[in-house]
């Protein structure tokens, strides 16, 4: 391994849930047992989802829900779009219905019809989710990809 590869790892990752492996599925599924039911034991969890107690200890401490703990807070999104009227326009309409507060936003030049469009908002501590939200901005029509970059 190069210098420039080492310098690139990364240590932790954001993805989506249907590119988790359905053995790291069942431990959040068995977490949140834990988490849920008073006097649970790990073995009864571990039995509930059909997985080994093994593989619940292997993958415990290294998969971790994402929560739309968001709330209150600041959220990055990257969006790769098509250059097609009106798309941004209801991108925007779509954050502010769920109250989202924009701070900042960046397009980028099209290129080969595609624009990357970097938006900041602060997420209220009410209203809609970020995970609505994030699934109502990829349904629509021109947008290829929306990625959570940061949240704080």
């Amino acid at each position: 391994m190069t210098q420039n590869e080492t310098n690139f790892e990364e240590k932790y990752y954001l993805v989506k849930k249907n590119a988790v492996s359905p053995v790291l599925k069942k431990v959040i599924e068995a977490k949140r047992l834990l988490e849920s039911t008073k006097n649970m034991s790990i073995q009864e969890a571990t039995e509930a989802v059909g997985i080994s107690r093994s593989s619940f200890y292997k993958y415990k401490d290294d998969i971790l829900a994402f929560h739309d703990t968001t709330k209150g807070k600041t959220i990055t999104l990257l969006l790769q779009m098509e250059d097609t009227k009106g798309l941004l326009a209801n991108v925007l309409n779509i954050v502010a219905k769920h109250h989202a507060n924009i701070l900042t936003i960046h397009q980028s030049i099209p290129v080969n019809g595609i624009a990357s469009l970097t938006l900041s908002a602060e997420i209220p501590f009410t209203g809609s989710s970020i995970t609505a939200m994030i699934e109502e901005i990829e349904t629509l029509h021109g947008i290829q990809s929306v990625k959570i970059l940061a949240r704080e």
